[in-house]
């Protein structure tokens, strides 16, 4: 990973602050984007004591102009991309009749619009990379858009776009050079997707996790690294991870 350039979205906690932390250790120079500067300054900081190079990005995925600024951002501080990871996202449970149509709006504007955005505005450097060097786009999914789960409607159906669109585009840009994969995660332990989750479905999802048990999301980055770390001509196009327990 030495000389690498990555991006990882939703970097502030969870799966993107694990995936972040482990390109960086791996010798990647990774740019942090999420909405929360002070939540990505103390990643950034964990990557810098460790002797990586890090940049924080604030960014709103939702937004075009915010994320053209965020890619002007990384132009100038690190070059051309070679490694995006969008894995930002969000999830309401509720059943769709009972949720508020803005939630259903803003799951998908962070989950679907918001990969389309970022993917858009980092495209033209990722082309420039695959032109010389190995060049990724991970596309963190969820086994949630090939289920049926009550409660989840809306969540899987854009997680379900996300994986379309990473197969789509990998039909589009593997001519180029440019490895695609679709990541799809099952029950991952250590992520804050649930803490949105009414107190008793919380409890649940919790007592499941242990059950499990889930995975820790330390393995989902170690995954990535091993996916990116592979030769140039090598692609992994789809990965599920999950609990060995989980069905």
């Amino acid at each position: 990973m030495t000389n690498r350039i990555a991006l990882v979205t939703g970097a502030a906690s969870g799966i993107g602050a694990a995936i972040a932390l482990r390109l960086a250790a791996d010798g990647a120079s990774v740019a942090l984007l999420a909405r929360r500067r002070d939540r990505l300054e103390k990643v950034a900081a964990e990557i810098v004591e460790s002797g990586g190079t890090a940049l924080v990005v604030p960014a709103d995925v939702t937004s075009p102009e915010s994320v053209a600024a965020a890619a002007a951002n990384v132009q100038q501080h690190f070059g051309d991309l070679d490694l995006l990871v969008n894995n930002a996202g969000l999830m309401h449970v509720v059943p769709f009749a009972d949720g508020p149509l803005d939630d259903w709006r803003r799951t998908v504007d962070v989950n679907l619009t918001g990969v389309v955005n970022v993917t858009h505005a980092f495209l033209p450097a990722l082309r420039r990379s695959a032109a010389t060097r190995t060049t990724d786009l991970i596309n963190v999914s969820s086994l949630a858009g090939d289920r049926i789960n009550p409660g989840m409607a809306t969540y899987g159906a854009t997680k379900a776009a996300v994986s379309h669109l990473t197969r789509a585009l990998r039909a589009e840009l593997a001519p180029e050079g440019i490895r695609v994969t679709d990541l799809e995660p099952g029950m991952i332990d250590g992520t804050e997707l649930a803490d949105a989750f009414p107190a008793e479905l919380r409890t649940m999802v919790d007592e499941l996790r242990t059950n499990l048990p889930a995975v820790p999301v330390a393995e989902v980055a170690e995954l990535i690294a091993y996916v990116v770390s592979r030769p140039r001509n090598v692609n992994l196009p789809r990965l599920i991870i999950q609990p060995s327990k989980e069905v």
